[in-house]
């Protein structure tokens, strides 16, 4: 499998888009979490999302679109599952 410069850059627009709306969604301010982790995030989200909306089989429709909507919206469901993760590891560790 060959990877594209195109496609990596498709891949961090789209990761970009995912953590920026996740950070508006979860901190409730504009920039999110910040330029750099906003990108990590969605990233991390659209791996984790990409993979399960394929492994479950959702939205197939959604990849009509050149930048696909399937992927935007599973960027930020995933992102949401990354965040939801590292909360909850944060409280588990933190313990009473």
């Amino acid at each position: 499998m060959s990877i594209s410069i195109a496609q990596v850059v498709v891949w961090a627009i789209v990761g970009l888009i995912g953590g920026s709306l996740v950070g508006l969604i979860v901190k409730g301010e504009r920039k999110g979490f910040g330029f750099l982790t906003n990108l990590g995030l969605g990233l991390a989200g659209a791996l984790v999302g990409g993979l399960l909306f394929r492994l479950l089989g959702l939205f197939p429709e959604l990849d009509q679109v050149a930048i696909s909507l399937r992927d935007v919206v599973a960027a930020v469901v995933g992102s949401l599952l990354v965040v939801a993760g590292l909360w909850f590891r944060q409280t588990k560790s933190a313990g009473p």
